[in-house]
């Protein structure tokens, strides 16, 4: 039989746990399942509960808070405002289980983001290294439905005061939003804090165009350096408008010189699909010397230290360019540089889009300011033409 008393400040001083017993319930008579748990263990403090029954009729305990918390009084209070919530339908335990079972930012990423992304991402080593160095950090004790829109907002700035690019610290709000989307699906989160923050939006899709004078520079240093391979590599994404993963990986058993057509696994693919690369007489004669000097290997770009495949030119290249003097012209440039000299000859965006292998037209538009270009050209064509006719003079009759 639990002991029934009108709990107060002077009486629970009184109070205690009986000898034998582990713990004790008070219950009060000034509000019928309001109670008071002394443990014999902790003599001296109090927890005070709410008892209720839930809808299926089952006795419940949702607790309040300790006497070196709360007073009786406010305790009392309390337990009042939560019935009256659970008079209403909410029922206390379940928010508390919800709570307990929303795991942390890092165990979340490690038990159930990161399984599912290898699979399925081939950039998950990049999200590996955001999340080690910028989000793990700030966010990986706390639990998923305590990080909020202030902190991601406080987080980013902070990134962009370190010294970060803006267009990095705008990459590392979109691995969270990621993350925090793919909670909300498999209902492990209720909303994204990410939702709302805005980006920095730097505009880092500039392009390095090279002109006549600077591509004649680079051609004469990768035609004359000693490193042949890496050499070949960029003469390669010259001449295709490959991308540097695509040639690094690129076999002879995808290379159709008859048909000339390079194959691109979609495997390699950036957009996961495969794609065929049209080889004209610059790529094919390329290849043909590729074949000649290692053509006994799977792969094309075989390296001249370790026999094996090559999976990086960074500092090769980093010494080529500087001996060309374009210390800025980055790898990626060189597929710019391939689609600016088909629009400048003439050819469509739609043709453009095509070769390159890009899955949007909004992509391809990037190039649509070198199409004006051309047309300007055909533009003055015809103004050339007119110029001769509207101002030669006529012979009066």
């Amino acid at each position: 039989m639990m002991p029934k008393t009108a709990l107060s400040q002077s009486v629970i001083k009184t109070l205690r746990c009986p000898d034998g017993k582990r713990k004790i319930e008070y219950c009060d008579t000034q509000f019928p399942g309001f109670l008071m748990e002394l443990r014999a263990t902790n003599p001296h403090v109090g927890t005070l509960y709410l008892r209720y029954k839930n809808e299926r009729g089952k006795t419940q305990y949702a607790k309040l808070g300790t006497t070196a918390e709360l007073t009786i009084p406010q305790g009392r209070k309390k337990a009042k405002q939560l019935k009256a919530r659970i008079m209403l339908g909410e029922d206390p335990r379940a928010e508390t289980k919800k709570r307990k079972a929303t795991p942390e930012f890092a165990r979340f990423v490690e038990e159930r983001y990161l399984p599912y992304v290898k699979v399925r991402k081939r950039s998950w080593e990049t999200d590996v290294s955001f999340l080690k160095n910028y989000l793990l950090p700030v966010f990986g004790d706390s639990p998923l439905d305590h990080i909020t829109r202030r902190q991601v907002v406080t987080f980013h700035q902070a990134l962009r005061e370190k010294g970060l690019a803006p267009s990095s610290c705008d990459r590392q709000l979109m691995l969270l939003s990621y993350i925090f989307n793919l909670a909300i699906q498999w209902d492990v989160a209720e909303h994204n804090p990410v939702k709302g923050v805005k980006h920095f939006n730097a505009d880092n899709k500039k392009e390095r165009y090279l002109t006549q004078d600077e591509l004649n520079r680079l051609l004469h240093v990768l035609n004359t350096d000693h490193n042949r391979v890496v050499c070949q590599v960029i003469l390669l994404l010259l001449s295709t408008g490959a991308r540097l993963g695509e040639a690094l990986k690129a076999r002879w058993h995808d290379i159709d010189i008859p048909a000339r057509q390079w194959r691109i696994p979609a495997a390699n693919a950036k957009g996961k699909k495969t794609r065929l690369i049209p080889l004209n007489d610059v790529a094919v004669k390329l290849l043909d010397d590729i074949w000649q000097q290692c053509g006994g290997h799977e792969h094309l770009f075989i390296s001249q230290q370790t026999g094996k495949p090559l999976t990086t030119i960074t500092w090769v290249w980093h010494r080529l360019r500087q001996q060309a003097g374009l210390p800025e012209f980055r790898i990626h440039d060189c597929r710019h540089q391939y689609a600016s000299m088909l629009v400048n000859s003439g050819r469509t965006l739609y043709e453009v889009q095509k070769i390159l292998g890009h899955s949007c037209p909004k992509v391809t538009l990037r190039y649509a300011h070198l199409s004006q270009k051309t047309l300007q050209q055909a533009s003055n064509a015809a103004s050339t033409a007119l110029e001769q006719i509207a101002f030669t003079p006529v012979d009066a009759p």
